[in-house]
């Protein structure tokens, strides 16, 4: 799921700017616990309800019931269980990522969970499921072939947004594939997003649109800052 907020995002294009500097204070941010994952899951509700993507993906019946479980199961439950989901102390922001293989600190996606992932995200999108599986392999196709981190989730509630708070659930892997040499990459649906994380380094590798030729799609990818 990659269909981050519609807010929009106006002026040049934004100066890269680093986000380990030690004396520029920042929210507090720290690695999801399992008892995280009820308000993961309704953060991102909050934060994609009106999203492009959420409209796309998801049929009318029941889309916010759908989204919610959506959120708790691949970005709640596979972040936690892989030690790749970072959010602010009240859950108000956070982001997911998939690590590279055997990624320090990270664990595999247990057996239990990549399952419940295959089970339930075709009966999710329904008649939709064609439609995003059919881009997924694509985007796939276009994701960079060296081992990479991959932006799976982002998302900050309405109500917090505009105060760093995306910058701050960003920093954790940037400045870790920064340290060590490491690409990181994602896609996104709309130009906003697109805009947002080229201040972070990210530059579009690929142009693309879903595989019913519904929408428009960017896979960005993020080469590491020199130290």
């Amino acid at each position: 799921m990659t269909g981050w907020s519609n807010g929009g995002v106006t002026g040049r294009r934004p100066t890269v700017q680093r986000i380990d500097d030690p004396d520029e204070e920042g929210p507090d941010v720290r690695v999801a616990e399992q008892r995280d994952v009820p308000r993961i899951a309704a953060t991102l509700t909050v934060a994609l309800a009106d999203s492009r993507w959420t409209r796309w993906a998801l049929p009318d019946d029941g889309r916010m019931q759908r989204l919610t479980r959506l959120a708790e199961l691949d970005a709640g439950h596979r972040g936690v269980a892989t030690r790749t989901a970072w959010v602010t102390d009240d859950v108000a922001a956070v982001a997911v990522w998939e690590p590279p293989a055997d990624a320090e600190d990270t664990a595999p996606l247990p057996a239990d969970v990549r399952a419940a992932l295959a089970r339930e995200l075709p009966y999710l999108a329904g008649d939709r499921w064609p439609a995003v599986a059919g881009t997924s392999e694509l985007v796939t196709g276009a994701r960079p072939d060296a081992p990479h981190w991959w932006l799976a989730h982002l998302g900050v509630r309405p109500s917090a947004r505009r105060r760093g708070l995306a910058a701050a659930v960003l920093a954790p892997v940037l400045v870790r594939c920064d340290a060590e040499s490491t690409t990181s990459a994602t896609a996104v649906f709309t130009w906003a997003n697109v805009r947002f994380l080229r201040g972070f380094g990210f530059e579009v590798t690929a142009e693309l649109r879903t595989s019913d030729d519904e929408l428009p799609l960017w896979v960005l990818v993020r080469q590491p800052l020199p130290r």
